[in-house]
This record gives structure tokens, sequence and C-alpha cells, in this order.
């Protein structure tokens, strides 16, 4: 049949080429046959008409270097024909702008005006449509779960069920392929954690077979990863106890459930009596934590003895573009993205308090928010290096606060997020950076950070006064 097959012809070096097929009456003549120039390179030319050069077969004995790892994307038709619909917009607002450049007279301004606003509207639709392409449903994710709870049930001799929900819910390429790792992580734990065994689920009135239920949606501008399991929970006081016992806090300490259940994610940490090669060797949860962080995210839990446990993953729905607040610190021009600022505020004197070590706290309702004045952060000359004539923009992130000292608020705007590290190098409390639309460079403020670099500060104090 037609279009069911692919031809090939290949030039052997330093042999005849290959004579076409031809019907057993006619034979070629073999004197007429050209011989090939061994200095010459012969094509490759195949079916599809693409043509690959041979290089260097004769003069050089060094293998071709192996070509560049490279991924693809699979894009529906309909978002590559919107595409190409925007690109035409796009392109007849920039005729209508140049021919309105041509003898420019005031009485065109307010065409040039509507023109202006035209190509903003295209060029964000443009930019809308662009991320879409690189959005993938989670289930390319979710899709490895039920052969790997498979396998770690029977290899636990546990019964477990997978339950799947939201497997739509679309996720920007790089953002999925860097949350997988950290996604089995915690389906490993709940298994050989969460999970208890057939006879003792029976013992306390469960059904014998275990659920696990991995659930993803959209919240404002982040996607929520739910990674839940009906199994024993997890019990604070034996977390608080071997915390205790391994010096991570202070015997007089007092914590919330919600700290408490935070200290499983610190480096070396377990509770598991047995060692396995599925978990429990005190190595994982605090990479996990920090790949989300890494991602702009972050990850909560809620427990409850005897009735299970639920990991919260909340993560920025692209990578490359972010929401953000520009704030001035004297001259200088910072963002700090949107999903992370809590409240900005005047600050009042009568709410400010100094402890030892010179950090500086101020009271906002129930808590006690460290500042951190940028200037000093960044060495740099403010405006207004009295509290009482600055503002502070109070962020949060995983549940810790602190206050920003800042000169001026700006505008929100969407911006381009640049790499510092791998243009220049990592800088310390700098995510990264993005170009403003004067044209100047401006850092976007790293949150998870500044709020670590704090949190060591205060417990540097803590010991001086100690």
């Amino acid at each position: 049949m037609l279009d069911e097959c692919k031809l090939t012809i290949t030039q052997l070096s330093g042999a005849a080429p290959a004579a076409a097929e031809t019907p057993a009456a006619v034979k070629p003549d073999p004197v007429s046959e050209p011989q090939a120039s061994p200095e010459v390179q012969q094509p490759v030319i195949t079916a599809d008409n693409s043509t690959d050069i041979e290089a260097e077969a004769k003069t050089s004995k060094a293998a071709p270097p192996a070509p560049a790892a490279s991924s693809s994307i699979r894009v529906g038709i309909d978002k590559v024909d919107s595409l190409i619909n925007l690109v035409g917009e796009l392109v007849i607002t920039q005729s209508m702008l140049s021919e309105l450049g041509n003898n420019f007279e005031m009485e065109k301004l307010d065409r040039l005006s509507n023109g202006l606003e035209q190509l903003l509207q295209n060029t964000k639709e443009l930019q809308e449509s662009v991320m879409r392409i690189r959005m993938l449903p989670i289930s390319f994710a979710f899709n490895r779960f039920p052969r790997m709870i498979r396998d770690l049930a029977a290899k636990t001799g546990k019964q477990v069920e997978l339950k799947l929900s939201g497997e739509q819910t679309e996720l920007d390429k790089t953002v999925m392929e860097q949350i997988g790792d950290p996604l089995v992580h915690l389906v490993r734990n709940a298994i050989d954690h969460g999970i208890e065994p057939a006879e003792e689920r029976q013992a306390q009135g469960k059904h014998s077979e275990g659920s696990i239920h991995l659930n993803a949606f959209h919240k404002g501008g982040s996607i929520v990863i739910e990674i839940s399991d009906d199994g024993r929970g997890l019990n604070p006081e034996k977390i608080l106890a071997k915390a205790i016992e391994k010096g991570v806090v202070d015997p007089s300490e007092q914590l919330s459930k919600e700290d408490i259940f935070s200290l499983i994610f610190e480096a070396g940490f377990s509770t598991a009596e047995v060692v396995s090669d599925i978990s429990g060797r005190g190595v994982g949860m605090d990479v996990v934590r920090r790949n989300i962080q890494d991602l702009g995210g972050r990850i909560e839990v809620e427990s409850e003895i005897g009735k299970g446990s639920t990991f919260r993953v909340h993560l920025p729905l692209t990578l490359a573009i972010l929401d953000g607040q520009l704030v001035r610190v004297g001259t200088e021009t910072y963002i700090i993205p949107l999903i992370s600022i809590v409240e900005s505020l005047q600050i009042k004197s009568e709410q400010v308090n100094e402890v030892s070590g010179g950090m500086v706290l101020y009271r906002l309702r129930e808590d006690n928010v460290p500042v951190i004045p940028i200037y000093q952060e960044f060495g740099l000359e403010a405006d207004n290096t009295e509290l009482a004539d600055a503002l502070l923009v109070v962020v949060e992130d995983g549940g810790n606060k602190i206050g920003l000292l800042v000169d001026d608020l700006l505008a929100q705007q969407q911006v381009v997020i640049k790499s510092l590290e791998s243009n220049y190098q990592r800088v310390e409390g700098i995510s990264g950076a993005t170009i403003l639309g004067d044209g100047s460079v401006s850092m976007i403020l790293d949150i998870p950070g500044l709020i670590q670099g704090a949190s060591r500060r205060a417990q540097n104090n803590h010991g001086r006064a100690a």
C-alpha cells in the first residue's frame, strides 16, 4: 500500500553506488557507473527528504560527540491555533502603530494611546497562551504511583488502596519534573510509617485495607497537592521526646502542634524504631522540604493520632513568571513575591521591642515579628533608618513571619524570573533577578532564605545570652 514504506539509499564509502531496482529485462551497464571519489563526502538520502552528510569518514577516527539531551512536550492543536491567532493580532497592531509613527501629529494621539492599549492586551494574551503550552496535567506525575504502591504493599505485607483525584489539574512542566521525587518520598513514608498492618487496623475497628489519597487542585495563584492516608497518624509527644533527646529543641521550650510536626523535616530526624530500605533512615524529609522551597513552595502537615495524616504541598503554577510587589530601599528597587506577603503597614513606635543581641521585634497582634532592615542586609544607604519613619512588609513562609523594612511601596506587576546563579553566582537572600520596564535590573528577594537567616541570628543571640 502507498505511504507505508520508508526508502533509504546509503552511499557506501569507497564503493560504487548501489543500482536502483530495475526490471529484469533491463540491466544497467556497470562500465557506465561513476566511481565515488574517496575524498568526497557522500550524502545519506532518506525518504523523508532529509540529508545527512557522513563527515570525516576517512579523515578522522574520533567518534562524533553525543547529541545534547533534549526534552519535548506534546501540545494540543487548539493551543497552537490560539497562539497563531494571537500572533496575527499582534502583527496587525504593530502595523497600525508603525503607520501612526509615520508623520505623527498631535491629532493622532488618541489613536496612538488606543493602539498601545491594544498592544498591551495582545502581549498579555500572548504571554498567557505561551504559558498554557508549558502546562501539563499532573497525571503525568501521578501515573507512577499505582504500580509503586502495589509493589510496596506487597513488600511490606500491607493492604493499600490508592485514590487519585484532580489528575487533570495543570502544572508547569519544569515544576512537575522537579516535584516527582518529593512526592515519591512522601508516599513511601505514608505506606511505611502511616498505614498499619491489616491485623492492627482490624483491632482498631478500621477496614483492613488502608487508603492513600493523592489530590491536586488550584488555589489562588498556586497549585496544592495533598498526600493523605488513614493510618496511625503522627504522635506529637513521641516526636517532641525524640527532638529533645537529639538536642533539636530545648526541654523548656513551648511548641505548638504545628511546630512539633515541622520537626520531622529536620536533617537526620526519624522516630522509626526499625530502619528499613523504604524509610526510617533519618534522611529524605529535610531534602523534601528543601526541594519544595527551591521551587518557591511550602509544605504543611495535618495529623491526628489514629485517623491519619495529610501533607499539603503548595507550589507556584510556573517558575518563569511571578506576581511581585515592587519596593524601594534607597535608590534600589526589589521585588517581593505577592504570594509571600501577609500585609504592609506603617510602623508604630509603641509596638517595637528590642531584645538581646540587637534583634528588633514588632508586636503584630498576637505575634512578635522579627524586623529585617533591607538596607542593612544588603549594605545600602536608605532614606529612612529610623523605625518610626519606615514601612514594614510582613512576609510568611512555612508558618514563620518576618518584617522587611523598606522606604516605599511601588507598583505590583508580573515579572519574568532570570536565574542569578546560572548567570552570575548564588547570592544570599536573593532568589533571582528581572528586568523592569525602564530597562533597570531588579533583584527578587528570597523570602525562605531571609526567614532562615533571621532564625539563625535569633538562635545565636539566644545562645550568647544564655
